[in-house]
């Protein structure tokens, strides 16, 4: 091996574009290097949709720019290099060939397939591989493992009132302000008949020169990708997300201002056609480590202390940063990579195929699915107890289903996607992160959203030829996994119906539900 030249060489990778991160102590101009890489591995180990990997590409060469600008050693390797293998281990392999380094430091991944691949490329090539913490969070991974250790079940509640005591935040000697934990039952309000409240805007940011040749790039070599972009400010499927820390930091400070104050009321609302309502749409900037989990929460935590927004909201907002997102990450880091074989309701049927197109006559499925193809979001809600809630009661692989969410979704980093997807919506753990499957007929979407007003199907009906198809695979659900169920505390009411159904009640439904199988099995598959 050649006299190595560099000190250290530093990744970065496509969602971890913070000039703070851990990689960088130490960093030394003088000495040392730094390497970022598109290839199409990234892209193509699931069919990315547009708008995702717009996001990413726009995001990491933003951040190469502003690299070049401070005067950074970068080797930075696009789509279109002539030499690029397309592979995350063999272009890393390739560098430190080039030019060995002493050694490779890099801020822990988010993918365990990415840390795998990169822990392959350094050892081949006889590389010591430094991997520092991700400061990006309140807590670590051995922090989360410490508490696993304590508890007979994992659940969010306890993991976030620890955090919260450790931290202080929405604390007052001990105790939370407020007087209680979370403020849940304050954070369930639909729209009702009166109608949407004034919704403000989305942030949007008009592509630059550096997005707009990305976007050409994507339609041009991934057009047979899912979804749909574009630069042109006149066409729905405007591309707006935020792709450099000073837009993050503008979509954080709107937020605050214009939806914090009403997004724990509404926040498991729904309405046809307005994708946004009142929710952050942070978490995309989050994701990439464009703004940072304590400055999120610190904003919340201000608002609420100048008597900006309610308790309810605040703690809402920020249960989901402090809490769940630091949940998810300790699942996921603690329990991969046999996590991802975990399928405890042996579902097996495939994802039907209007996933990738949003045509179905089912309003809700139609309005979740297309907003996500259009501009790469849904709401949380809409996650779970629409596209995962079909999912769930249909029996799709979970695999399949994971893979759809990583493949559409701009946010979508699997630490964070494959515990919500697998855990939370499809129960595929087994009860290992949630205490019961999030299992609803239509009735919940009606209460909860303008979908049903306007649908064929009735959500009342479970079979007939209006019967709501979630209605329908609801009972079906309950079907085919009574005995499993009615060991479960939290799903003994919804399976003691069951007895008020005759025998021909339910060879109706499980006849109708078989239909519905067949139906969505149907067409090409992408």
């Amino acid at each position: 091996m050649p006299m190595s030249h560099t000190r250290h060489l530093v990744i970065v990778l496509g969602d971890q574009l913070d000039h703070q991160a851990s990689c960088w102590d130490g960093f030394d101009p003088d000495q040392d290097r730094v390497w970022m890489a598109e290839v199409d591995q990234e892209s193509t180990h699931v069919r990315s949709s547009k708008q995702r990997m717009v996001v990413f590409l726009s995001a990491m060469r933003h951040f190469a720019q502003e690299l070049r600008e401070k005067g950074v050693a970068l080797h930075y390797t696009t789509l279109t290099d002539a030499l690029n293998s397309h592979n995350l281990a063999s272009e890393l392999g390739l560098d430190i060939q080039r030019d060995p380094p002493a050694a490779v430091v890099m801020t822990a991944p988010g993918d365990w397939r990415v840390l795998t691949s990169i822990r392959q490329a350094c050892a081949q090539h006889h590389v010591p591989l430094d991997i520092r913490e991700d400061r990006h969070f309140f807590s670590t991974v051995r922090d989360f493992a410490a508490h696993a250790k304590t508890r007979k079940q994992l659940r969010l509640e306890y993991f976030y009132r620890e955090l919260r005591t450790k931290t202080g935040i929405l604390m007052d000697q001990g105790k939370p302000i407020g007087g209680a934990w979370n403020f849940d039952s304050e954070n369930r309000e639909s729209f009702g008949r009166e109608g949407l409240p004034p919704i403000p805007p989305p942030s949007q940011f008009k592509p630059d020169a550096i997005t707009r040749d990305v976007i050409r790039l994507v339609n041009t070599r991934c057009s047979d990708h899912p979804g749909s972009v574009s630069d042109q400010t006149s066409q729905a499927s405007d591309f707006g997300w935020p792709v450099t820390r000073a837009q993050a930091l503008e979509v954080l400070d709107r937020f605050i201002a214009q939806r914090l104050p009403l997004f724990g009321r509404y926040q498991d609302a729904m309405w046809a056609g307005e994708p946004w309502l009142f929710h952050s749409h942070l978490s995309v900037a989050l994701n990439l480590k464009l703004l940072s989990a304590r400055e999120v929460v610190q904003a919340a935590e201000n608002a609420y202390h100048q008597g900006q927004v309610p308790i309810a909201s605040a703690e809402g907002f920020i249960r989901q940063i402090l809490g769940w997102r630091e949940y998810v990450r300790g699942i996921y880091w603690t329990h991969m990579p046999d996590y991802l074989e975990r399928n405890a309701l042996h579902a097996q049927e495939p994802l039907p195929v209007f996933y990738w197109t949003g045509e179905t006559d089912c309003r809700c499925l139609h309005d979740a699915i297309t907003q996500t193809l259009t501009t790469g979001y849904a709401h949380h809600i809409q996650r779970l107890m629409v596209t995962g809630l079909y999912a769930l009661l249909l029996g799709v692989n979970p695999k399949e289903i994971h893979a759809w969410y990583l493949s559409v979704y701009v946010d979508a980093v699997e630490w964070v996607e494959l515990p919500n997807t697998l855990g939370m919506s499809q129960f595929a753990d087994g009860g290992l992160m949630a205490s019961k499957p999030y299992a609803a007929s239509g009735k919940y979407i009606d209460r909860m959203s303008n979908y049903c007003a306007e649908c064929r199907y009735d959500p009342a009906q479970r079979v007939g030829e209006n019967a709501c198809p979630i209605t329908t695979l609801y009972w079906d659900f309950l079907l085919r996994h009574e005995t499993t169920l009615e060991k479960n505390p939290r799903m003994v009411m919804q399976v003691r119906n069951l007895q008020r159904l005759s025998a021909d009640d339910k060879k109706a439904i499980r006849s109708q539900a078989q239909r519905l199988k067949m139906t969505d099995h149907s067409g090409d598959r992408p």
